[in-house]
């Protein structure tokens, strides 16, 4: 096999790489394919000629590093260690959120304590705060009727949603421990951020899924 052989076999390895690499739904491995292939490639461009082919070469190398940060990006997303140490104890709440969403949703809320008796939402009234319930409830006051929400919940999220004002008054039935959202922080986050809508979207249709199942639960009864 002589060098010309060589380096041909380099460059068709190189291409299939990239080429099954294509293939990959999974974003790890596409990206590990696709550094594999460029390590071909240098090398090609490093015998290829008597001298090495240095600006191919530097522009692998960059293309390479820029790679290296993306997958750094994907592990740093899927890792636990990306989640702030003030709220690891309410990762539980959001688990379905790969870490790295998580982290973008606390971000942008406020973590605080509110007293019994606190109104979270006023019938009629605009809703400027999304609401997350870590820890006590909340009564619902809507048409002369009451009924209590638990813990582990939204407030203002159909407000966040439609835009309009809250049809019910919600009061906290005890000292509680909240995050909140200014609501038209969120939709402007939302609107730059594609990745941290999905996030969000994501809580709010299983918070609205768990409701509506614990409103149909006693006619089903």
């Amino acid at each position: 096999m002589n060098a010309f052989e060589y380096q041909d076999y380099l460059v068709f390895l190189a291409g299939g790489i990239f080429c099954l690499g294509y293939l990959i739904i999974n974003q790890v491995f596409l990206r590990i394919m696709g550094l594999i292939g460029m390590g071909l490639y240098i090398l090609y461009y490093a015998i290829a000629a008597e001298t090495p082919l240095w600006s191919a070469i530097w522009v692998s190398v960059a293309m390479v590093i820029t790679n290296l940060i993306g997958l750094f990006s994907l592990w740093l997303r899927s890792s636990p260690l990306s989640i702030p140490r003030r709220y690891r104890d309410i990762y539980a709440h959001f688990d379905i959120l790969p870490p790295g969403d998580f982290r973008k949703l606390m971000r942008a809320a406020r973590r605080g304590e509110r007293p019994m008796g606190y109104e979270l939402t006023q019938v009629g009234n605009p809703v400027d705060t999304l609401t997350f319930i870590i820890n006590g409830g909340a009564d619902v006051l809507k048409s002369g009727q009451t009924f209590s929400l638990p813990d582990g919940i939204f407030v203002g999220e159909i407000a966040y949603l439609t835009g309009h004002a809250a049809s019910a008054t919600v009061v906290l039935t005890g000292k509680s421990d909240v995050l909140e959202w200014n609501i038209p922080a969120l939709r402007r986050q939302a609107a730059r951020d594609v990745q941290f809508r999905l996030a969000l979207d994501a809580m709010i249709s299983l918070d609205l899924a768990g409701k509506v199942a614990r409103g149909g639960s006693p006619a089903q009864v």
